[in-house]
C-alpha cells in the first residue's frame, strides 16, 4: 500500500472523533475491514465501485480493495515546534506521512471546550501552520550551516544548493508553505532531499455540527478562503454524525444518508479526497482466485507498476497485456475482449491509466 495520510489538528477540535468514526466504519467491508495496527494507526479500504463491478462479472472467489492508511497524530498545541506537548513527536509523525488531514473545528458545543476559549477557524489553522513553518525554518537553517562551510571551499553544488535554502528561508519567513514555493525542476531536487512538513499537500476537514451540514456555511467560509489563497481543498464533515452513521448496520446507513438529503457519507468523502490529493490512481490484476486493485500515481510507467505487486516483477518485466475497464464492461468478458482485439500488449514505456486491467508478463 505505502500511501499515508496523518490526521492532525489543535485539540478538541474533533480529530479522534472522526478519526475512531473511520476505525467503525471499516466494518462494511467484508474482506478488508480496519485494520487497527496499533492505537493510533487504522487501513481503510478505497471506495471503488468500478471493482465492484469487475467482480460483478467474473465472480472471482476473492476480491480486494486497494487501501490507505490513516495515522492519527497527536493534537498539535502552540510551541510545537519548540517542544512544546508532545512537540517533536507530534513533527516527527508528520514527517512520515504523504499527505495531511487538518481537522478544522466549525462548531460550537459548551461541553467541549476550546483551548483558546473561542470557537476561530483563521486563528486556529495559523497556530498550526506557523508550528509546521517553524520547524522547517529550522531544517532549513540546519541544512544550510552543513552546506556554507562546503560552499566556502568554491564547491559549485553547495553554492546553489545554499541559494535555493536562502530562497525557501525567506519564503518560509513570510509565511509561505513550502508546497507553495514555485521552484524549477533542478531546484526541487535539493527541495525534495529537505523534506519539509509544509511541502506535504493538505486537505481542510470542516468539523461542523449536523445543522451546519444541513444548510448553513457558519464558520465554514473561513476555512475555504484560506485553502484557496493556498491552493488547498476543502471538506465538511459532521464528526458526532460520523460516529453515528458508523455504528449502523451497512443497509441502514443509506437510509440514514437518504432521510439526511447526502448522497455518501463525510468518511467515505474523506477517503476519495485523500485519494485524489496524492495523484493515486488504480489499476486491477485478475491472477488465479483473486481480483484485486493497485494503487499507484500518475504517470506510472509498466515496469515500476509490476513493481508494486512484486520486485521480481518489476526486474523480470517482459511487456503487459492491457485492457481498460470501459472496453471490458461493453463487452462483458476476457475471452470476448481477446476476440475483439480490445488487448493490447505494452512495453516498458507505456503509462498505466487509471482503471487498466493488466496482465504482467515477466522473467523470474
Amino acid at each position: 500500500m505505502g500511501f499515508r495520510c496523518g490526521i492532525i489538528g489543535l485539540p478538541n477540535v474533533g480529530k479522534s472523533t472522526i478519526f475512531n468514526a473511520l476505525t467503525a466504519a471499516g466494518a462494511e467491508v467484508a474482506n478488508y475491514p480496519f485494520c487497527t495496527i496499533d492505537p493510533n494507526i487504522g487501513i481503510v479500504r478505497v471506495p471503488d465501485e468500478r471493482l465492484e463491478k469487475i467482480a460483478e462479472i467474473i465472480k472471482p472467489p476473492k476480491t480486494t480493495y486497494t487501501t490507505m492508511e490513516f495515522l492519527d497524530i497527536a493534537g498539535l498545541v502552540k510551541g510545537a515546534s519548540k517542544g512544546e506537548g508532545l512537540g517533536n513527536k507530534f513533527l516527527g509523525h508528520i514527517r512520515d506521512v504523504d499527505a495531511i488531514v487538518h481537522i478544522v473545528r466549525c462548531f460550537d458545543d459548551p461541553n467541549v471546550a476550546h483551548m483558546d476559549g473561542t470557537v476561530d477557524p483563521a486563528r486556529d489553522i495559523k497556530i498550526v501552520n506557523t508550528e509546521l513553518i517553524l520547524a522547517d525554518i529550522e531544517t532549513v537553517e540546519k541544512r544550510m550551516a552543513k552546506v556554507e562551510k562546503q560552499a566556502k571551499t568554491g564547491d559549485k553544488t553547495s553554492r546553489a544548493e545554499l541559494d535555493i535554502c536562502h530562497r525557501i528561508q525567506d519564503s518560509l519567513g513570510m509565511g509561505v508553505a513550502a508546497r507553495n514555493i514555485d521552484l524549477d525542476e533542478k531546484q526541487k531536487k535539493a527541495f525534495r532531499e529537505l523534506h519539509l512538513l509544509t511541502a506535504k499537500k493538505i486537505l481542510y476537514v470542516a468539523n461542523v455540527s449536523e445543522e451546519v451540514l444541513k444548510g448553513g456555511k457558519d464558520y465554514i467560509g473561513n476555512v475555504e478562503d484560506i485553502a484557496e489563497k493556498e491552493e488547498s481543498k476543502v471538506i465538511t464533515i459532521c464528526g458526532d454524525m460520523e460516529a453515528e452513521i458508523a455504528e449502523l448496520a451497512e443497509d441502514e446507513r443509506k437510509e440514514f444518508l437518504d432521510d439526511l438529503g447526502l448522497e455518501e457519507s463525510g468518511l467515505r468523502k474523506l477517503i476519495r479526497a485523500g485519494y485524489d490529493l496524492l495523484g493515486l490512481i488504480t489499476f486491477y490484476t485478475t491472477v488465479g482466485p483473486e481480483l484485486r486493485a493497485w494503487t499507484i500515481t500518475e504517470g506510472t510507467r509498466t515496469p515500476a507498476a509490476a513493481g508494486k505487486i512484486h520486485s521480481d516483477m518489476e526486474r523480470g518485466f517482459i511487456r503487459a497485456e492491457i485492457l481498460h475497464y470501459d472496453d471490458f464492461t461493453k463487452i462483458g468478458s476476457l475471452t470476448a475482449a481477446k476476440e475483439k482485439g480490445l488487448l493490447h500488449s505494452e512495453g516498458k514505456d507505456y503509462i498505466i491509466l487509471d482503471g487498466d486491467i493488466i496482465h504482467f508478463r515477466f522473467n523470474v
